[in-house]
């Protein structure tokens, strides 16, 4: 089996990984959401940090980092706060299906839930999505290619949630954030635009 073939193989097992804990976190829903989403955030990074395939681009943090990653958060908000509006022409169901993520904060120390995603799930998103999968991908397809197959892997793995909004989100964020790192080459404001969106959306302006 050639390099690429081994890479591909383990890039395939970590996805089927994915999709087997993010049917657990929002179909089965065995215990606290907020517990087993940082558990499956970590198993997660550590297959990813563990690998030989590992190749993730960081760098010193610079004030250039952090006013991209600040201004990145701010600018995918607004296309949600905007979006948000406009499918709500467009969808029935939208409220229902937006509601039902939303309604995961109950099972929460709201403070507690704002830890955990600006440290642990933007982070540990980031690393996997973008500084492993998209990464090893570009090294194999190639800059594009491999920016927009991570992009549609990142969104087909919520498809197993069987929430649609769920999964246009993904898709919206996986070419928001693939498109921020492939223009950076660092992880570093990726992560932090990731964070603090997450932050924002679900803590401090939630959309519903």
């Amino acid at each position: 089996m050639t390099k690429d073939k081994k890479i591909l193989t383990y890039i395939f097992s970590t996805l089927v990984l994915a999709s087997i804990l993010w049917y657990l976190l929002f179909v089965v829903k065995p215990f606290n959401f907020w517990i087993q989403m940082s558990i499956s955030i970590l198993i997660l990074v550590t297959a990813s940090l563990f690998s030989k395939n590992s190749v993730l681009k960081f760098r010193k943090i610079t004030p250039r980092d952090i006013l991209i990653g600040i201004l990145s958060a701010i600018v995918l908000y607004a296309v949600f706060y905007f979006g948000n509006i406009i499918s709500g022409y467009l969808f029935s169901f939208k409220d229902t299906e937006i509601l039902s993520v939303y309604n995961n904060k109950a099972q929460g120390n709201l403070k507690l839930i704002g830890v955990l995603l600006l440290f642990l799930i933007g982070p540990g998103e980031e690393i996997y999505w973008r500084g492993f999968i998209q990464t090893n991908l570009t090294g194999i397809l190639g800059e594009n290619k491999g920016y927009i197959l991570s992009a549609l892997l990142y969104s087909l793995v919520h498809v197993i949630t069987g929430n649609f909004m769920l999964v246009l989100a993904a898709l919206v964020c996986g070419l928001y954030w693939g498109w921020l790192y492939k223009k950076e080459q660092n992880l570093i404001p990726v992560i932090i635009s990731h964070a603090l969106w997450d932050f924002t959306i679900f803590v401090l302006f939630p959309l519903i």
